[in-house]
């Protein structure tokens, strides 16, 4: 592997995050959410070292001194970054990669070129009338330094930050924006048995409309009845309560991002789980939230405070992020 680039200066940093390029500040813990694009050339380097060692340490990453594609570089694609930003120390806290697809290229083969294509093959039915509504979300990462406990609010509330971010973007595409489809990752580190537990319980009560898209390297559970009957006749929040509890016997948890998935809709959709060999061979799930059907005290803890800052203000900010891809 190759070693990683230095830090950023933070004052190129915050050039590129400045009143222009503010979305809002979070619900919680004081930070600040951004909206970044190519041109944000120091933000996207620093972007991607952060991402490398957040990934090299889970057990995944590029193995290059950052990681950065063309997606993150390439205006034509109409990848954004969202920004987690923390003001006191003038760090990046996390952030998320995202495209509203209404702009995604296609290939010769009529299907989308997006971060997930190379893992995912769309059916004509999700191309029609899914694609063109939705927000594809990707690369999402807590820096190494906000993941321990040491960073108190900071830490605990990095990931519900991110999500007033999401949240934010769908109020401001609103007509444009239906769905957002992203795919939650589990490291190779990671027990087998636990990891194939989550995949049952997540087939089960998420598994319906899963033949929208087809995963082009599937993984499969070798023995699905074992887990199976651990949920059988049970709801959602008692199977929820089993998964917890048997997943916690191999000394491990629900993974954070996977865990606020699962617990954001009762209608989100699980395509299946496949092998990303992009990115060190992780497990990575397919998955699709309508966001009309989150749960109405998500939606009002994310979206709430952000329609309170006023239509006009929206409308401005609108303005400047819709602005046209060079």
């Amino acid at each position: 592997m190759k070693t990683i680039i230095p830090p950023v200066d933070r004052d190129a940093l915050l050039k590129e995050l400045n009143e222009k390029t503010l979305l809002r500040k979070t619900n919680r813990a004081g930070n600040e959410l951004y909206i970044v694009g190519p041109e944000a050339t120091n933000v996207i380097r620093e972007i991607g070292r952060l991402r490398e060692i957040a990934f090299r340490n889970d057990g995944g990453g590029t193995g290059r001194e950052l990681d950065i594609d063309e997606f993150d570089t390439n205006s034509a694609y109409g990848y954004k970054q969202l920004v987690l930003w923390d003001p006191e120390a003038r760090e990046i806290i996390g952030g998320y990669r995202f495209c509203i697809c209404d702009q995604a290229v296609f290939n010769r083969f009529g299907q989308p070129i997006l971060t997930s294509s190379h893992m995912f093959e769309f059916s004509k039915h999700f191309l029609e009338d899914y694609l063109p509504y939705t927000l594809e979300l990707g690369r999402s990462f807590v820096s190494i330094d906000y993941q321990s406990s040491k960073a108190g609010a900071k830490s605990l509330y990095a990931l519900d930050n991110l999500f007033d971010g999401i949240a934010a973007i769908g109020i401001l595409y609103d007509r444009r924006i239906k769905y957002f489809f992203g795919k939650a990752t589990i490291y190779r580190g990671y027990p087998t048995e636990a990891r194939e537990m989550i995949m049952v319980f997540l087939k089960k009560y998420f598994g319906k409309h899963s033949r929208l898209i087809r995963i082009r390297k599937e993984v499969k559970v070798e023995h699905p009845h074992k887990y199976a009957k651990l949920f059988k006749g049970l709801d959602f929040k008692e199977g929820y309560k089993v998964l917890k509890a048997e997943i916690s016997k191999y000394g491990v948890f629900i993974p954070p991002l996977v865990n606020t998935y699962m617990n954001l809709s009762p209608t989100m959709v699980y395509f299946g789980t496949g092998i990303n060999d992009e990115f060190g061979d992780v497990y990575d799930s397919g998955i699709m939230v309508t966001f009309e059907e989150m749960y109405p005290e998500k939606r009002e803890r994310h979206a709430a405070s952000f329609m309170a800052l006023g239509l006009q203000h929206l409308r401005k900010l609108l303005r400047h992020f819709q602005q046209k891809r060079k």
